[in-house]
């Protein structure tokens, strides 16, 4: 608990020892004993104890022109009640009151640490290394890209980079959920936010401090909280109408009623009969107050979005979490989606030239490139990769690349780029990615680079039909028999390949189409390629961890550890977050319109109006706050 929330509570329990034998003897003691008004200073001590906030801030709410809230019905009921002599009825409402406002801020605050442990990894300083070899602390925007920066046992690491020299056990549980340590050594990619658990690491770095992975995360979670859902926009427009309504009709219950009996019976007994429409008045004001849908439904979402945090899911907002949960159809990309994009060059065939020689035609051609097929065959070179022997690179989308290496043209792609330069080629009939070279017009021969599939793709499929969807597919822009020995790998029926960028879309389109009126459609992909389609579909999943800047800025959710398995979780965390929504609005709105039917004929008393209210509120809560656990979901 923090210190506001450890001071609500003493204030609750000092209000309660006082109010609770206070309350039990009051109606024992005799007016000659104790004037009433000495027993009204008694029961004003609990009840400005607890209440004195809620009292301030009713009173600069009338000051600044937003009179109906929760804060000004809570005042007025009770000042009501304790007007007429309902002493502890006043004081139980106010104390009860803040008891609700208490889990309310614990839930909260409960959920907030889930999102808030991710604001740990904002690192405060970097270790930058000078030109004669010291170390010098630094504010990690002062740090260029490709300095080095080191970073010893339990601190943070800064900035996204690759290590140098080093090797040691990183903890990356802020950034993707997993409390497994990560052993990296030289040549491994590193992300900022991580936590350097043993050996001491030289990092050179590839990222400017805003464009490092920590800034993207801490940017996507303090701007998710912007992005309301339908269900929170209609409880706020819905609170707004409501709440003066309630305050208008309260005040005809008051007035209206004895107004009508004086004027048809007269003046005898009127007082009594205006204190008694008063104090249904009061009690109507206490039934009718919107706590428990006002503050639950943000906490449920609040909640949801805590518990995707924590287990290395970003969803951007609670409008995009309810999406989530409307999800029955999902399209798959292949390359770093289904499978792990470590490409590897397992075969050369039809080569009129060495192999050696066919491979570093196609990497320094491909050298600018960051695909992972790129670095496949840089790998595969096993040279040192001149960039100045190459100008004149294009790259055709869908296609591949044709680019003058050694005064010589070099086009390597798919069949469709040798048909497009009239090079006749030989299909292969091997299952891989194959790329098709040609030196000046000449076919040269061709490369054959496979993949491997994700450890938990084949599951992630099976568990996402569990969660309700009904249909799943894969889009790539591979090959025929590549694409459907994977889709055969992981259980699916439908997939489509060899896809341009644009053709990806087309077929989102038409899976729109074909999706029911209240189902929506969820695209999950990593690459620049994807981004036109992440943002075309109804939610868009991008995996985080190494996902190009495209796709992440165009993504709805963010898979920080790119495990397809996460998907489900997602669209089973956001089910049950929707699930307590509808369960507290339900529950809310039918106790307190029995309850004000019950106030308005005389038949429910400010102890009913206590339990319609509070009671009602701290269920709600205590629903919301049953969610925020989720690792077993």
């Amino acid at each position: 608990m923090n210190k506001k929330q450890k001071n609500l509570l003493l204030r609750i329990i000092l209000s309660a020892v006082f109010w609770i034998p206070l309350f039990l003897i009051s109606e024992k003691i005799v007016p000659a004993e104790l004037p009433k008004w000495a027993v009204l200073l008694l029961f004003l001590i609990p009840y400005l104890t607890v209440g004195y906030d809620i009292l301030r801030k009713a009173f600069h709410g009338v000051r600044h022109g937003k009179v109906f809230d929760e804060n000004f019905l809570m005042t007025i009921a009770t000042i009501g009640a304790i007007a007429l002599g309902e002493y502890g009825e006043g004081v139980a409402v106010m104390l009860l009151y803040q008891v609700g406002e208490f889990f309310q801020s614990y839930a909260v605050g409960k959920s907030r640490r889930n999102i808030t442990e991710l604001m740990d990894i904002r690192p405060d300083y970097a270790n930058l290394e000078t030109e004669n070899g010291e170390t010098e602390q630094v504010d990690p925007d002062e740090v260029e890209v490709g300095s080095i920066i080191v970073v010893k046992p339990g601190e943070k690491v800064p900035l996204d980079g690759v290590i140098v020299e080093g090797t040691s056990a990183l903890n990356t549980g802020a950034l993707t959920g997993e409390s497994r340590p990560r052993e990296v050594g030289p040549e491994a990619n590193v992300l900022s936010g991580s936590i350097n658990m043993t050996g001491v690491l030289r990092i050179r770095t590839t990222a400017e401090f805003d464009e490092s992975t920590a800034s993207k995360i801490l940017d996507l979670v303090e701007n998710a909280a912007s992005r309301k859902s339908k269900s929170e926009n209609f409880i706020s427009k819905f609170a707004k109408y409501y709440t003066p309504i309630v305050c208008y009709a309260a005040l005809a219950l008051a007035v209206l009623p004895p107004l009508f009996l004086l004027l048809t019976k007269g003046s005898a007994g009127i007082g009594a009969i205006w204190g008694n429409w008063i104090l249904r008045a009061c009690t109507l004001l206490v039934i009718s107050c919107p706590c428990a849908v006002v503050i639950s439904i943000p906490l449920s979402f609040f909640a949801g979005l805590g518990g995707a945090c924590s287990q290395g899911i970003l969803v951007k907002g609670s409008n995009y979490l309810e999406t989530l949960s409307w999800v029955k159809t999902v399209a798959f990309d292949k390359t770093g989606t289904i499978t792990k994009g470590n490409f590897a060059v397992t075969a050369v065939h039809h080569s009129s030239l060495t192999d050696a020689e066919l491979l570093e035609y196609a990497a320094l051609a491909e050298c600018h490139s960051t695909h992972p097929i790129s670095r496949s065959l840089r790998e595969a070179c096993g040279k040192h990769i001149d960039p100045n022997r190459v100008s004149r690179v294009q790259e055709i989308s869908g296609h591949g690349i044709l680019a003058r290496v050694d005064d010589r043209e070099v086009a390597i792609g798919n069949e469709k780029l040798m048909t497009m330069i009239g090079a006749a080629y030989h299909p292969c009939h091997h299952v891989g990615t194959i790329l098709h070279v040609a030196l000046d017009g000449t076919y040269c021969g061709h490369i054959v680079i496979s993949d491997e599939l994700k450890a938990h793709s084949a599951e992630a499929m099976t568990a996402l039909r569990k969660a309700g969807v009904t249909r799943i597919v894969m889009l790539t822009g591979d090959a025929k028999s590549v694409a459907e020995k994977v889709a055969a790998e992981v259980g699916l029926t439908d997939c489509r390949a060899e896809l341009l960028p644009a053709d990806k879309v087309s077929c989102v389109e038409e899976l729109l189409q074909e999706c029911g009126p209240k189902d929506r459609l969820a695209f999950v992909g990593d690459g620049i390629n994807d981004a036109p389609v992440l943002s075309r579909a109804d939610i868009g999943i991008a995996m985080g961890a190494l996902g190009s800047d495209a796709a992440i800025e165009a993504a709805d959710v963010v898979l920080m550890d790119d495990d397809p398995l996460k998907i489900a979780k997602a669209v089973r965390i956001s089910r049950k977050c929707l699930g307590v929504v509808r369960q507290n609005i339900v529950f809310a709105l039918a106790v307190k319109l029995i309850c004000l039917t019950l106030a308005a004929v005389g038949l429910a008393n400010m102890w009913i109006a206590i339990i319609a209210d509070v009671g009602v509120m701290i269920l709600a809560v205590l629903n919301a706050i049953r969610y925020l656990v989720v690792k077993n979901l």
